[in-house]
């Protein structure tokens, strides 16, 4: 956990007035952590529901490209679009079941930042707090989220199955029905979980992005006195 977290620089002077912005570097950073703690709350929240990601065109999860094959296939046989509908509403309910898992993590992440970072996201664009925020805990995230994301692949969240079981019984009856291969390619990998992280990540990145816009941007979006005084 401790890569997730930032540097703080010692600064003296922190409530020194900075000419480009008019306020002070307590209130940038205090301002950025208030922005960044209030857009990824509404953000889990949104895709922590039913159909967060399944209903969003934007962030909908599909299968992982290795299952490309059976989706050119199995859209012949009669009912077969079914079945891959059935199993991406499934890796869909799994990315919504382990959004949440993220909320604490996000706040270790924002905790502390520096104000050399702070000023540039601030005159930065409408996405550099999420830039940021990205390219500091993508790969701790990752780490720490992949393996909710196998706990919840593995729930029986639809049905009597869970969504890991039914993957893995779609691969097998492919490669079955292709002859191990004569028929069509043969499929040797799973990468279900590690897909159903990057993208369940990715999609939130994107909802994250979208509410420091809002704030940036919008002043009803702007929900405290203090994103006021910096945003607005």
């Amino acid at each position: 956990m401790s890569g997730l977290f930032l540097t703080l620089t010692s600064c003296d002077n922190s409530d020194d007035i900075l000419p480009t912005t008019g306020l002070t570097e307590a209130e940038i950073i205090e301002g950025l952590k208030s922005a960044l703690r209030v857009a990824t709350d509404t953000s889990v929240s949104r895709l922590n529901v039913t159909d967060g990601y399944h209903k969003d065109a934007i962030v909908k999860i599909f299968l992982p490209p290795e299952a490309s094959v059976i989706v050119d296939n199995i859209s012949r046989l009669p009912g077969g679009m079914a079945v891959v509908d059935d199993m991406i509403l499934k890796i869909n309910r799994a990315a919504e079941d382990a959004a949440v898992e993220a909320t604490p993590i996000f706040v270790d992440a924002i905790t502390n930042i520096t104000i050399t970072d702070g000023k540039a996201i601030l005159e930065g664009n409408d996405d550099a707090a999420t830039v940021y925020l990205k390219g500091a805990t993508y790969v701790d995230l990752s780490n720490v989220f992949e393996p909710k994301i196998k706990v919840s692949l593995d729930k029986k969240i639809i049905g009597s199955i869970s969504a890991e079981s039914a993957y893995g019984t779609m691969i097998q009856s492919y490669n079955a029905g292709s002859l191990n291969g004569v028929l069509y390619p043969k499929i040797s990998t799973n990468t279900l979980s590690r897909h159903t992280t990057e993208k369940g990540l990715d999609g939130l990145f994107i909802k994250l992005a979208d509410e420091e816009k809002e704030i940036r941007t919008n002043l009803s979006h702007q929900v405290n006195d203090l994103l006021k005084k910096v945003f607005g």
